[in-house]
């Protein structure tokens, strides 16, 4: 018989490294425009939020489970990095916030990518 092993998110870096994009993308949301509000903005926000929330959710399933999870907090990260180049070509990003956030959510991927791995 097989235990259950669960995870505790808030000690997880890629939970910790999830919200703080997540927090960075709400800094950011404060200066688009207000006709962005329900399209880009709200698509933003939400595969942001996405990303750490799928976490949390996970770590209390099975490990098998779990990855499923991570695939999806994995998914929205690559969706944010489209919306994010959709921003910097509407100009409502310059090109460091741009890279900056570009180099935090490689590095998300790759960290979480890595921790899916030792799961399996």
């Amino acid at each position: 018989m097989s235990t259950k092993r669960r995870h505790n998110y808030k000690n997880l870096k890629i939970w910790q490294l999830g919200l703080e994009i997540t927090n960075d993308i709400s800094d950011i949301l404060m200066e688009f425009p207000k006709h962005e509000r329900y399209d880009l903005s709200s698509q933003l926000s939400k595969c942001s939020v996405s990303m750490p929330s799928n976490i949390a959710e996970g770590s209390a399933r099975t490990d098998k489970s779990f990855s499923h999870f991570l695939d999806i907090s994995l998914g929205s990260s690559f969706e944010l990095g489209t919306q994010l180049l959709v921003a910097k070509h509407r100009k409502y990003i310059n090109d460091n916030t741009l890279k900056t956030l570009e180099n935090k959510i490689e590095e998300f991927q790759r960290m979480t990518m890595g921790f899916q791995n030792g799961l399996n």
